[in-house]
């Protein structure tokens, strides 16, 4: 049997810049995001990631957070401004990792793969800031939401993927 590409393929730079295998998340069902300090949906979306996270990381959900300068430079800071916000004004703690780009020639690796998705109405480009893609146990991306999309509405599909009632 032909073994297809997933998300745990994978090698990302940590905020640190620490190597990071994301086959360690083997199991977990995984949200990415791609993230900015300055934006109009930044308090939503990161209050509501965090409320995801609390109420479903015991059961295995995990939030994998990628800053983004490229929607209106709306991440401009460094690794060590942008951990010091998410983790001071949020009090986030789930991974934060290196800012990457999401679209054109620089493309994470990562994000060239979960773009490869037949999305349909979505292109191939990521829109805007947090744009999320919900992954499931076995590093296949399942679904991808708007960044319009508010986390707390993607609820019922994550518990569907950890195989909570």
């Amino acid at each position: 049997m032909a073994s297809s590409q997933t998300v745990f393929d994978f090698t990302v730079k940590d905020a640190k810049g620490n190597q990071v295998d994301l086959g360690i998340y083997r199991g977990k069902v995984l949200l990415i995001v791609n993230v900015a300090s300055k934006c109009g949906m930044t308090n939503s979306n990161y209050t509501e990631l965090n409320q995801l996270y609390v109420k479903y990381k015991d059961q295995g959900l995990v939030i994998l957070a990628f800053p983004c300068n490229q929607f209106g430079e709306e991440e401009p800071g460094s690794n060590d401004e942008i951990m010091d916000f998410v983790c001071t004004r949020f009090k986030s703690d789930f991974p934060i990792f290196d800012k990457i780009e999401v679209n054109g020639n620089n493309t994470a690796p990562l994000y060239k793969f979960l773009k490869l998705g037949k999305w349909g109405i979505f292109g191939d480009d990521i829109q805007w800031n947090f744009a999320k893609f919900l992954i499931d146990k076995t590093g296949h991306p399942v679904d991808r939401y708007y960044p319009t999309t508010s986390p707390l509405t993607i609820e019922r599909d994550v518990k569907q993927l950890l195989g909570l009632p």
